[in-house]
């Protein structure tokens, strides 16, 4: 279980390796568990986000590119410029595989460039290259060019204009116009602040697997039971999800604040995109569910080019959360969002918080509800912080601080981070989710949702197969449970979307023991996400992460939703948020105790120091 990293010094231009001790990859396998294990062994400093002293690291699963069904995901892990926590985001697509292909595992960059620059990574190191004249150009031309620059096997993760203007929600682009994002928590705005344009990869180096034939006969006829069970997602992408969603009082409408949008639903739906703009298929390297869909943009400067269609998030974000029903108009603002590189998350968040306080007067700007133009004018306003996009480009929650008291209440954040599109009065167990998440109002980190709705066909760990959706009875534990199993599927590299296709931790933890030569059970890789977890937790804690902090925003705890699926349901968070934390071994407060800090397996004096911060403070 070997785990080589490249580390760069933009400042003084050194590269050299480093192996990760072989217990620590025991123990937190990769991507962002093994990012935070090394995080925490430098004492989780209190450092400036965009300074030079907050290392990006870009961390491959331990099983990625390996042929386990789904094995392509990387994990981006720095402080956030958008929470001020430690934090990570995770995508996939074909870089992970070219990584793995060098013989690195993951990337440590440090310190700041003079100038702007990229670097090249193959199987003979890492090179600095400047990149002046890719200064200002958008995601898609800047992996077009690189590849020409570097070869067509070159893989390459990009900033766009609003990266390298430290907007706090910028993302990472990786494979150029069949875009896959590091999404979330600003790590595009590290990148900028880094000069730090592009990261290239290049090798075709293959894994060792230790049990082929092994690992060959735990997969065998998995590929074709997952393609039967994602058919959804295989035809229309997440997109395929909206109108379910709508129905059943999960989407997020007009900023939170309505119940149904039923015929909105339908026309920013992936099937009703598919008919007129639906232009081809693409999977991630090593998954056979293929959901990944190309759209003809309709409109506007790039129309007529194919690139990544909306998946459901963007739907909501560019369609419910602000009432535009046309589908040309989200097909056109997905495509101009990845181009800048900005979350479209925290960007349809931003604009949904500016129409509402427009409708307040608490802005002189006159937007409203439903405009199109409006929409892809701000998203390109916000990426070069002019306008009206210079106040939005700091956040619902910073913004809302200028505006006035008023306006914080139209901010639906969780610790800095905008919630993602799955409403917690249709689920509840997603409250004391998104509560706990360590990067905040993060979907990813549970998906409880997934098993409430029905749709998790795998091994239950024992708990049971009934929850009341508007209920607090056993949501504690499957969010615990959950958030565990979900650790190990990032640390190894793997798509949450075999949770689709009913893949538990048992047969995991055979892929593992087959590919790595361990030999974990399914309670064990549980044991595994455990620790992960509350690794996570106990860095945050000490930048001052206690239970005052695990929270929801006053619209999703006091307003009940009008009408639809979910009509008057709020959920019960305090009372889950107690059983939580007795699940999880945290006290009251919600800090880990010393107990669980023994149990994670790493120097003891280290953790029980990163704890002691925040009861101190």
């Amino acid at each position: 279980m070997e785990y080589k990293l490249a580390e760069i010094d933009l400042s003084d231009g050194r590269v050299r390796e480093r192996w990760v001790p072989p217990e620590y990859v025991k123990r937190f396998f990769g991507a962002s568990g093994l990012a935070f294990a090394l995080i925490a062994g430098e004492g989780a400093p209190d450092v400036d986000p965009l300074g030079g002293e907050n290392p990006l690291m870009l961390f491959a699963g331990l099983l990625t590119a390996t042929p386990v069904p789904t094995a392509c995901k990387v994990s981006a892990v720095a402080r956030s410029p958008q929470t001020g926590l430690y934090s990570e985001s995770t995508f996939g697509g074909h870089w992970g595989r070219a990584l793995k292909g060098t013989g690195y595992s993951g990337v440590i960059v440090r310190g700041v460039a003079s100038e702007p620059t990229y670097l090249e990574i193959t199987p003979d190191g890492a090179q600095i290259h400047p990149a002046g004249d890719l200064w200002g150009a958008d995601t898609f031309e800047t992996a077009g060019r690189l590849q020409s620059r570097c070869g067509d096997e070159a893989e390459v993760a990009a900033i766009g204009p609003a990266g390298e203007n430290r907007v706090p929600f910028a993302s990472v682009i990786v494979g150029g116009n069949h875009a896959r994002a590091a999404g979330r928590t600003g790590m595009g705005a590290v990148m900028g602040a880094k000069q730090l344009k592009a990261i290239v990869v290049r090798g075709d180096r293959r894994p060792e697997v230790k049990d082929p034939d092994g690992l060959r006969r735990v997969t065998r006829g998995l590929m074709s039971e997952l393609q039967e069970r994602t058919e959804l997602l295989r035809d229309f992408g997440t997109a395929g999800g909206v109108q379910t969603v709508e129905h059943s009082g999960d989407l997020p409408i007009e900023n939170w604040r309505e119940g149904s949008w039923k015929e909105g639903a339908r026309r920013t739906s992936g099937q009703y995109m598919a008919r007129s703009m639906l232009a081809g298929h693409y999977a991630c390297f090593g998954c056979p569910i293929r959901c990944g869909k190309d759209m003809e943009v309709p409109s506007g400067e790039f129309a007529g080019t194919v690139s990544h269609g909306p998946e459901y998030e963007t739907c909501a974000a560019f369609g419910s959360m602000i009432c535009n029903d046309d589908p040309q108009i989200l097909v056109q603002a997905t495509d101009l969002a990845n181009r800048l590189g900005l979350d479209t998350i925290s960007a349809g968040s931003a604009i949904a918080f500016a129409m509402e306080c427009s409708e307040k007067d608490l802005i002189e700007e006159d937007i409203r509800w439903g405009d199109g133009d409006a929409l892809i004018s701000l998203l390109s306003d916000i990426a070069h912080r002019r306008g009206l996009g210079e106040l939005l480009s700091r956040g619902t929650r910073a913004a809302a601080e200028q505006l006035g008291p008023l306006a914080r209440e139209y901010v639906v954040d969780v610790k800095g981070l905008d919630v993602a599109y799955h409403d917690p009065r249709a689920f509840t167990s997603m409250a004391v989710n998104y509560a706990t998440a360590n990067r905040g109002g993060c979907h990813l980190e549970g998906l409880t949702y997934f098993v409430e709705g029905g749709s998790f066909w795998g091994e239950r760990m024992g708990m049971s197969e009934h929850w009341a959706p508007a209920g607090t009875e056993g949501k504690a534990e499957l969010t615990a449970a959950m958030q565990n199993y979900l650790s190990v599927l990032n640390s190894l590299g793997l798509c949450k979307f075999l949770l689709r296709g009913g893949v538990g931790p048992k047969s995991v933890a055979e892929w593992l023991n087959a590919a790595c030569g361990t030999s974990l059970d399914g309670r064990e890789l549980m044991a595994a996400g455990a620790r992960t977890f509350n690794l996570k937790r106990l860095v945050n804690v000490a930048l001052g992460v206690s239970r005052a902090d695990d929270t929801l925003p006053p619209r999703l705890l006091t307003h009940p939703r009008p009408s639809g699926g979910a009509r008057g349901v709020l959920p019960h968070l305090g009372k889950m948020l107690a059983e939580y934390y007795e699940v999880r071994g945290w006290s009251e407060e919600g800090i880990p105790t010393e107990e669980i800090c023994a149990g994670i397996g790493l120097d003891l004096a280290t953790l029980s120091a990163l704890r002691e911060r925040s009861v101190q403070s």
